[in-house]
């Protein structure tokens, strides 16, 4: 497995550890230049007034609604069975960042048939070249429709619930471009939320991986052919959450 730090990877390596022999665990620690140079380069793409609004979204809501949230996550993780014990100390290497040398030089060394992808910034041609594997990823969002992140949450605040879902694809230099080879939907309740959409989501990609999966064993891959509307998302901003929260109930 390829991964960034966040929590879901841990859901999905405790979800497959026991239907798969997964090797290693590489798990990148940071992003080239940190966290100042990826605010630099999201700025210079939104501009100041919608990072900033992010970044207050992020202070204002996601902090408190993770607080409020816990024992509705617990449940969540109780019925999905998801787990967040942490990676054994055997399997697990950590790496600067998933572009890094010391990332391709330990791919190489541990040379795998499959890369399971979760949680990382965009991998490199130097990355995906470098080794035989076939990198595939789950993304929590519809794709090409909901490319970028909370793809569930989009879906739901576009009226959208037959592509509030997740995805397994491929993994090539895009962003969430690769190809499809697993699709399914979510039916989120009313005590969920922004903090809760992604564990329903990846609960459904453990599924779907696990069918992935079996057929990169059995050479057995086929991709399947997405809608033709294809958007990339970004996190919301305060005040488009605290809007769609209350003209449209999307919490």
């Amino acid at each position: 497995m390829l991964v960034g730090p966040g929590t879901s990877a841990k859901y999905v390596y405790n979800g497959l550890k026991s239907d798969f022999e997964i090797l290693q665990v590489i798990r990148a620690v940071g992003a080239p230049g940190g966290r100042s140079k990826f605010i630099k380069r999201r700025i210079k793409k939104l501009g100041y007034w919608k990072v900033f609004g992010q970044i207050l979204f992020k202070l204002g809501i996601v902090k408190p609604l993770n607080y409020l949230s816990r024992s509705r996550v617990d449940i969540l993780k109780s019925e999905l069975n998801l787990s967040d014990e942490f990676y054994p100390a055997d399997v697990l290497t950590d790496v600067p960042h998933v572009n890094s040398d010391a990332c391709l030089n330990t791919l190489q060394k541990i040379d795998p048939d499959i890369i399971i992808v979760n949680g990382t910034e965009i991998i490199s041609k130097k990355i995906l070249n470098g080794v035989r594997a076939t990198f595939v990823n789950t993304h929590v969002g519809i794709t090409p429709k909901y490319r970028g992140v909370h793809g569930g949450y989009w879906a739901l605040a576009n009226n959208d619930s037959e592509n509030c879902g997740v995805t397994v694809h491929l993994v090539d230099t895009g962003i969430d471009t690769g190809g499809i080879l697993y699709q399914g939907i979510i039916s989120p309740g009313s005590k969920d939320n922004f903090i809760t959409y992604p564990l329903l989501q990846v609960a459904e990609g453990i599924r779907l991986m696990k069918m992935a999966i079996t057929d990169i064993i059995s050479d057995n891959i086929t991709t399947k052919k997405g809608g033709s509307e294809s958007k990339l998302w970004y996190h919301p901003t305060i005040w488009k959450y605290l809007y769609l929260r209350i003209a449209k109930g999307v919490k």
